[in-house]
């Protein structure tokens, strides 16, 4: 798959530092056109620099940027994205509250809940939600990524399909109508997928900055949401779009 193929591209210049596209054409099997496709996708985003017949890793491509720096960013927006979501939370509920600076930030609009259940991957979540006696969690386990605090592996995923989730709270790192909605992380992309999947309603949680920027990986079109929650209203580009597909855009105002 072409996802698969760009992760795998990525992770190869990691190693490498620079490659030339005969050799991306004889590692993935694939025309020089597809090649070019896949390049111009990384280097849209900032992850690779064209040189003569080859890429090299872009130096300035950071990893995923560490927790601590962007749970200050935009914080009071963050909050008031927070409160729209949790009215949409009803008793008795089962749902998940994934990894991300917006989507923690639900917890203390939950308080007020009966017979709650929340399932997260996010340690945030979990020590802010275990502050809580009437909040019963369900932390996935797993291993620790430590740029977003949350767990990641296969028995994340094996531990989310055990389960019947009312509702989703989704994070990402960026949206665009072209790439959907994007992570940083391949290991947290397949567990956003895996919740994708699920039959129930999807929310996702993002602040304006973060409308127009594509991360590294795609884990789901816009319009896999049910509602897209955030603090402004966005550019009319977007507002036509999730008319268009059903996406309920909530905000503030």
């Amino acid at each position: 798959m072409k996802i698969d193929r760009i992760n795998r591209m990525h992770e190869l210049l990691k190693e490498v530092h620079n490659i030339s596209i005969n050799d991306l054409c004889d590692t993935f099997n694939v025309s020089k056109n597809t090649i070019r496709r896949d390049i111009a996708e990384l280097e849209e985003k900032g992850i690779i620099r064209k040189v003569y017949g080859g890429i090299v890793l872009n130096e300035r491509q950071q990893e995923p940027e560490p927790f601590s720096l962007r749970e200050t960013r935009n914080a009071d927006a963050k909050k008031r994205i927070a409160r729209l979501a949790a009215g949409f939370v009803k008793d008795g509920d089962v749902i998940y509250i994934d990894s991300g600076t917006t989507t923690m930030h639900m917890i203390p609009f939950l308080t007020e809940k009966q017979h709650l259940t929340i399932v997260t991957a996010s340690v945030h979540v979990i020590n802010i939600a275990s502050s809580f006696a009437n909040l019963n969690i369900i932390a996935t386990g797993g291993s620790l990524f430590m740029p977003s605090k949350a767990f990641v592996g296969p028995s994340v995923l094996q531990c989310l399909r055990q389960y019947n989730i009312s509702k989703i709270f989704l994070a990402s790192t960026g949206i665009s109508l072209a790439h959907g909605a994007t992570n940083a992380s391949p290991l947290e992309c397949e567990i956003k997928r895996c919740l994708i999947e699920k039959p129930c309603p999807h929310y996702l949680l993002v602040d304006s900055s973060k409308f127009g920027v594509a991360s590294l990986m795609s884990y789901c079109a816009l319009k896999d949401l049910d509602c897209l929650i955030t603090d402004e209203m966005p550019p009319e580009k977007y507002r036509i779009y999730c008319k268009e597909n059903g996406v309920q855009l909530v905000t503030p105002d």
